[in-house]
């Protein structure tokens, strides 16, 4: 039986079988009625062996959505396997809104979630942060719920599939708003070293794009939110607004990408990069990314920049971003407000091999932080030295799941699960 691969077709599962839920008795009878390991599936949008597993998995998929509204608490909840563009435009439709997206609407909120997946804005937390409660079905097949404020949620959030497969989610919710895309190039790379923090604290949402080779910083787009008091310029920061002929990203055809140009739109329209009718980034990529404390974001960059020339000729772009510190145990942004440094890479695994180990060498005195989804060389006493609430994650997973139902070698072998 062949499962097929990740998304960008970076790993190939090898789980001996696949189980297509179409509801949450499905998933609880999985757990309960299959022997060895058991792993969710969500849409495949990770770029490692993380959701994979020697025994069985179960894909959440196909469960429906059945998204339900709790005006008064500012929650929704939804099923896990639902992707946070169909999410959106459910909650839009009611006059509702999520505080962030990731770059990719494509993804589902279990997985994302799971992660640690992020959008960016320096007040704005990673998509885990917006978690008020999870349902998942622990390892004896049973409906568990933790709620925000018991005892070890903070650890589950961000839970790598390592306790238990989450079904439905409960997610905080504001009242919906207007956001507009201003894209920037040529921002002098001394202007962004210079105060690293306001540059991208100039929108409500800001990434920055770049090949680390060219003396400036490519492309740089603010997402403000209407009403908010960001107001855009035709010259910012030295940089100068984007000419319409110029719109895109290198080998991403400009119709995949939401609107910019100053336009206001809707906000599932304007704060993810990708539209969910596209293909979503490149894809035929391999992605990498690490997480430094925002104080030490300049530093850490001029150390990449060191390694410029050599990573060039392998990317595709680089962005960088920002999220608000958080309490969840296993996020990237645990304590620290933070600077995202993402790759995306050309689909070379034997160049990205070669370069990893030279990027992480760079950023180790910054203490970066893996994204859990994605391509990494760091050691499980690396990934230790850097996530300070590890152990007591690990405990938490060894209690609920004693034999090990969710574990698997990703998970060993960084030391998360025994």
């Amino acid at each position: 039986m062949s499962i097929g691969a990740t998304w960008a077709g970076t790993h190939t599962f090898t789980a001996a079988a696949l189980i297509e839920a179409t509801s949450i008795e499905d998933v609880a009878r999985a757990v309960r009625d299959t022997r060895g390991p058991v792993r969710a599936l969500g849409t495949r949008h990770s770029f490692n062996d993380l959701a994979d597993t020697a025994g069985t998995l179960v894909t959440v998929t196909g469960i429906p959505a059945d998204p339900v509204l709790d005006h008064d608490a500012r929650t929704v909840t939804v099923g896990a396997g639902t992707r946070y563009g169909d999410l959106a435009t459910w909650l839009e439709s009611r006059g509702w809104a999520l505080h962030n997206m990731g770059s990719l609407p494509h993804i589902s909120v279990g997985g994302a979630v799971a992660t640690g997946t992020h959008g960016s804005g320096v007040t704005n937390g990673c998509l885990s942060d917006a978690v008020a409660a999870l349902e998942y079905v622990d390892a004896s097949g049973a409906l568990a719920v933790s709620r925000r404020g018991d005892p070890g949620f903070e650890g589950l959030v961000v839970g790598l599939g390592a306790y238990g497969i989450a079904v439905r989610i409960t997610l905080d919710i504001q009242p919906t708003y207007l956001v507009r895309q201003d894209v920037y190039r040529g921002l002098p790379w001394d202007t962004l070293l210079a105060d690293l923090p306001a540059v991208m604290a100039s929108g409500y949402s800001v990434s920055a794009f770049t090949m680390w080779a060219e003396p400036t910083v490519q492309q740089v787009w603010r997402k403000t939110r209407i009403g908010a008091g960001e107001e855009p310029a035709e010259r910012w920061m030295g940089a100068r607004i984007e000419r319409p002929e110029e719109s895109g990203l290198v080998d991403v055809p400009p119709d995949n990408l939401t609107v910019k140009g100053g336009v206001e739109g809707a906000w599932l329209e304007r704060l993810p990069h990708f539209r969910l009718d596209s293909t979503p980034s490149n894809g035929d990529e391999i992605q990498t990314e690490y997480f430094v404390a925002l104080e030490d974001g300049a530093d850490a960059l001029r150390a990449v920049r060191e390694l410029g020339e050599a990573i060039a000729p392998h990317l595709l772009i680089t962005e960088l971003r920002t999220v608000a510190a958080d309490s969840l145990w296993l996020s990237g942004a645990y304590g620290r407000d933070t600077l995202a440094i993402h790759f995306t890479w050309r689909n070379d695994a034997a160049a990205v091999a070669s370069l990893t180990p030279r990027i992480e060498a760079a950023l180790a005195p910054f203490g970066a932080r893996p994204h859990w989804g994605k391509v990494h060389t760091m050691t499980a006493d690396a990934v230790a030295a850097v996530t300070p609430r590890l152990a007591d994650a690990k405990a938490q997973f060894e209690r609920l799941d004693p034999a090990g139902r969710f574990a698997n070698q990703h998970l060993r072998r960084l030391g998360i699960r025994d």
